[in-house]
């Protein structure tokens, strides 16, 4: 079972290491793109503040929450430019105030939903540690465009290990996306995290392997990588569908990475 504390905290840590990134950008800095095709580093993080400011509210207030859903544009994309613009009209210094304030406020309100309650969500309710766990995925794929942009590495620790869980509870996500039926094999999953550690989930004799990198499944699952430049190993014909699949997110999959746009991983 995923705590959410534990989750909320690890969430907050990993955005220090955005905030660090962002601190000393001049503002014409935040006006660079990031490979995400016509997004800047201001468009990413007005996309975390917007994303965290949904979810502190449906945990908070879940009949405003409700409300605002009820007048959402229909169309994913148009929706999401919607819920930015706010945002990118500020200047670079209050934005990075804004979303910081969106991330804790958010972080907070999950604290403290009730055990065994669930929070109202974009398409089913969800329990507050996965959507914290669904926020702290958005903020490592969004982090690591911004990361990309400035050419800077991002430190990365221990603390993906509730991305991997995220990205397995989420493995439909993908085939869902493309309007596929997921497959119903079990999946077996051994990474292995930062520090060394081997991370496993699912029967040990399943047919359908996922091996290597922890850092690399979540980079596939957050579609920031192109699953050729990454040393995961796929055993079994529906593993290996699902390395072109993988998101760990609602909505359309979007371009993705091409093949070769960054430097591959060391394989094994």
């Amino acid at each position: 079972m995923i705590e959410p504390m534990a989750v909320i905290s690890a969430t907050k840590a990993d955005a220090m290491e955005v905030q660090e990134l962002l601190s000393d950008l001049d503002p014409s800095e935040w006006a660079t793109p990031t490979p995400a095709p016509g997004w800047t580093i201001a468009h990413q993080v007005a996309h975390l503040a917007a994303t965290f400011q949904r979810a502190g509210l449906a945990a908070s207030d879940p009949a405003a929450f409700a409300e605002i859903m009820e007048h959402a544009h229909p169309e994913f994309d148009k929706e999401v430019e919607a819920v930015m613009r706010p945002y990118l009209e500020l200047p670079p210094s209050e934005l990075l105030h804004r979303w910081h304030e969106e991330m804790t406020t958010a972080s907070d309100a999950l604290a403290a939903v009730p055990p065994g309650e669930v929070v109202q969500w974009l398409v089913n309710p969800l329990p507050p540690a996965v959507l914290a766990s669904g926020g702290m995925m958005e903020l490592f794929a969004h982090g690591q465009d911004i990361a990309d942009a400035l050419g800077k590495p991002i430190k990365r620790t221990d603390r993906i290990a509730h991305l991997v869980g995220f990205v397995v509870h989420t493995r439909p996500f993908g085939y869902l996306a493309r309007g596929m039926t997921p497959p119903a094999d079990d999946f077996r999953f051994e990474v292995t995290g930062p520090s060394g550690a081997l991370w496993t989930f699912g029967p040990e004799d399943a047919a359908q392997r996922i091996e290597g990198p922890a850092l690399d499944l979540c980079l596939l699952a957050a579609r920031r990588r192109h699953h050729a430049d990454l040393s995961l190993v796929a055993t079994g014909e529906h593993a290996e569908q699902w390395l072109r699949l993988a998101q760990a997110y609602r909505g359309p999959a979007g371009p993705g990475r091409e093949p070769g746009q960054f430097a591959p991983t060391t394989r094994r």
